[in-house]
């Protein structure tokens, strides 16, 4: 990974363990912050992508503050970020409601049912209501992460804002995208724009969402730059982002080590990291991590199935070549392993959670934040 020294945090580090380099980090958010200075956008962190709270003192240094997707989430944001507090979800519990309102700036409803139903509670809280819309623009390449997809339940259709009372209503909100570069956002914003529209008058604000790389290498920030004044200028309404990924792209590492070597048609490396366990999005979306000093199948002359632990006879993280055979005792470093991974574990078999540690380039010193024990595994059930 650029500008991270993954040979020695593999030496410094406890295995398992999720390591957060933070000079990585600092990099990515002094992007977020010029595009805030240059646009007047505010930008939140998606909770729901990376939710490490030791790293929120040096985040919301340059982030405006949290989009929360549950009130655990929106209560941790307003406990350890401070900010703005936004929150969504698919369908809200009264419960859930009459515990955001007091924690949260901004409330967002899926549907107008939701919107009505709780019209009684929110209607005098101060709280800034939006409505999450469906700009039905599919530019997602893998249908359980496309929330344009048919018959998608995240979002509003322009088609039912037909004969419905938009009074309280101060912003829209659409979040499309999953892994993408400007302009997938560029096409998507114009379609909002076109159905959508004549409804701004009477916003303060739009949230253009999250899904799009903003700091990754040939990411058109120029672009974003000149979509957010745009919609700032013309419409006189403040614009929100909430990137998950894009705080934390690059900065993450998963330190593992081998257990055993087995033989089955292929040699097999068994690992104390687990995709079902430790990187899930392995198996669901699926991609493919990358891994340092690790190439494809027979590019190289040793190859190996990396496989997890895990009784799931599928808990297999994909095939490797390494130019030297592997033993037990060694450390394999998965790359780009702070999003999606630690907000989405399990102990399933009650296999180890990894340690989560930080990583200071300035000192080369390596922080275990938090270890788990059997305590913690023993606490989830009953």
């Amino acid at each position: 990974m650029t500008g991270i020294d993954c040979e020695k945090i593999a030496q410094l580090a406890p295995s398992p363990a999720y390591v957060v380099d933070l000079g990585r980090l600092r990099y990515n958010l002094a992007i977020l912050d010029l595009v805030q200075q240059r646009s007047g956008a505010k930008i939140l962190m998606a909770m729901k992508a990376f939710a490490m709270w030791s790293t929120f003192p040096l985040i919301s240094q340059a982030l405006q503050g949290v989009c929360a997707s549950s009130p655990w989430e929106a209560r941790l944001g307003r406990e350890e970020f401070g900010g703005e507090v936004h929150s969504f979800a698919a369908a809200f519990k009264e419960s859930d409601v009459r515990e955001l309102l007091p924690i949260s700036n901004h409330l967002v409803f899926n549907s107008f049912n939701q919107l009505e139903r709780f019209r009684p509670l929110w209607q005098h809280s101060g709280v800034s209501i939006g409505l999450r819309v469906n700009p039905e623009h599919s530019e997602g390449h893998t249908e359980i992460y496309d929330p344009c997809a048919p018959n998608s339940r995240l979002g509003i259709p322009v088609t039912q804002f037909e004969g419905r009372s938009l009074e309280g209503v101060e912003g829209l909100h659409f979040h499309t995208l999953c892994e993408q570069l400007f302009e997938p956002l560029e096409r998507t914003a114009k379609a909002f724009e076109a159905k959508f529209s004549r409804y701004f008058s009477g916003m303060k604000w739009l949230n253009l969402g999250g899904g799009h790389h903003i700091t990754r290498e040939g990411y058109d920030i120029d672009g974003l730059v000149e979509l957010i004044r745009y919609f700032k200028e013309k419409y006189d309404i403040e614009v929100y982002l909430e990137p998950g990924e894009a705080v934390v792209i690059g900065t993450g590492l998963l330190v593992g080590e081998v257990l055993d070597i087995v033989n089955n048609g292929m040699d097999i490396a068994i690992l104390d990291i687990s995709a079902t366990c430790h990187m899930p999005d392995v198996l669901e979306m699926p991609y493919r991590p990358a891994i340092t000093g690790g190439f494809n199948p027979g590019e190289k002359r040793y190859t190996y199935r990396l496989g997890g632990p895990s009784c799931l006879a599928g808990d297999v993280i994909g095939d490797w070549s390494f130019e030297q055979p592997l033993k037990p005792g060694d450390r394999l470093v998965f790359e780009d392993m702070s999003h999606y991974t630690m907000v989405k574990t399990t102990t399933f078999n009650g296999i180890q959670h990894p340690h989560l540690c930080t990583f200071e380039p300035k000192t080369d010193e390596l922080r275990v934040v938090r270890s788990f024990g059997y305590p913690d595994f023993k606490s989830r059930l009953s």
